[in-house]
């Protein structure tokens, strides 16, 4: 079921669609928001206020639209909370586990190339970080990225670009040769 048709189904009485919605979209913009936030435990009380927000505005939402508009308010309210100091985007809580049955050597491999990824990707300038963060990591169209970002979708099309060339440039810098 898409994200709209359990939202039509909330909007029409169905709690359960609220809660897929939730479970689908919770953890992801609680790191999303946490980036901004350095912390957890706001980062999740504002995911609660974005939901809060979706469900007490009851916007129209286009087909394919509603994870652009969840991010775009999660953007919204993290910048809005921390007006008071410059926002800074980080992605060090995006390291998954990996599965079990994982060779060591492919597990101790992976985590260094993730170590380095993020080291590399904190040091990328904060807009191209957020723009290859929502393609890449929370697969945003460019059109919703730049919904989310409030840029135009050549910006997010020019900051993609630049950023991987950043980004290649520094994973080059610490060893890894084979980025794409």
């Amino acid at each position: 079921m898409t994200d709209e048709e359990l939202y039509r189904r909330y909007l029409d009485g169905d709690e359960a669609g609220l809660t897929v919605l939730m479970n689908r979209y919770g953890d992801a913009l609680t790191l999303y928001i946490n980036g901004y936030l350095r912390d957890i435990h706001e980062a999740e009380d504002l995911m609660i206020e974005v939901f809060s927000y979706l469900l007490a505005k009851r916007p129209r939402i286009r087909d394919g639209g509603l994870k652009a508009y969840l991010y775009k308010a999660a953007r919204h309210m993290a910048l809005r909370h921390k007006s008071r100091r410059p926002a800074v985007f980080s992605l060090e809580d995006l390291a998954k586990e990996p599965e079990a049955e994982t060779l060591i050597e492919e597990v101790i491999k992976d985590r260094e190339h993730s170590r380095i990824l993020h080291l590399c990707m904190g040091r990328l300038h904060t807009e191209y970080r957020e723009a290859l963060y929502l393609t890449y990591f929370e697969e945003l169209s460019y059109a919703q990225a730049a919904e989310v970002m409030g840029k135009s979708v050549k910006q997010i099309t020019n900051m993609v670009y630049r950023g991987k060339q950043s980004l290649r440039k520094l994973l080059k810098e610490e060893g890894i040769t084979h980025a794409e």
